[in-house]
């Protein structure tokens, strides 16, 4: 029996100590490495070289998404399975993008994380039905840019067009036609009702 060796990444222990009790306790599992950022995640990979490495998005200093593009771009065959309490299609498309083999909702851990990491360890991708239903619903969708996006952010903060055209360097009419725009590409009725859909979707986070 060929044993899968893990690494674990995310910054809540008790979450951590979970995971870990559970993979300990598969005999054909290994875990060999925990990180609590995106930045040791990268250090763990080099030392250890896992099979299989269990990724959470929203950590500081460094955030899944990015650890995954560094650790991939130096070791292309990773295969890491991001953690997540997001549904939002944009996180999911983003973390598959970054070359993310499975995508697993926190809430589903103690039901599905055995056999996602077998799974991906043999060489599947695994994305749950549901996320992969909101992936393909808007995949025609107008993208938001990366500007539009750091409005909604303040935004979401309660800042006013003014405040947001002042902390970007920009004029209220520019934030105004942003706001214009961000809210026909998420058939939004205002800016709460934009701000909502963008935290679903996983645009933006909380603030």
């Amino acid at each position: 029996m060929r044993t899968i060796s893990v690494l674990v990444v995310d910054d809540h222990p008790m979450l951590r100590e979970g995971i870990a009790a559970s993979v300990q306790r598969q005999p054909d599992m290994l875990l060999v490495a925990e990180a609590g950022n995106g930045r040791e995640a990268i250090e763990c990979f080099r030392t250890h070289r896992p099979d299989v490495t269990l990724m959470d998005l929203q950590m500081p200093v460094m955030g899944g998404i990015d650890a995954i593009i560094a650790i991939r771009s130096e070791f292309p065959d990773a295969c890491i399975v991001v953690l997540t309490t997001y549904k939002g299609d944009v996180q999911a498309s983003r973390a598959m993008k970054a070359g993310a083999a499975g995508y697993l909702l926190k809430n589903l851990i103690r039901k599905d994380l055995l056999d996602t990491i077998r799974s991906v360890a043999a060489g599947n991708r695994v994305i749950p039905a549901e996320i992969a239903s909101e992936i393909a619903k808007h995949v025609a969708d107008d993208t938001i840019s990366e500007r539009e996006a750091e409005v909604l952010r303040r935004v979401a903060m309660g800042k006013s067009n003014r405040e947001v055209a002042e902390q970007l360097f920009i004029s209220e009419e520019t934030v105004k036609g942003h706001m214009k725009n961000i809210m026909a590409k998420l058939c939004a009725n205002d800016r709460t009702h934009a701000v909502t859909i963008a935290v679903s979707r996983g645009i933006i986070g909380l603030p």
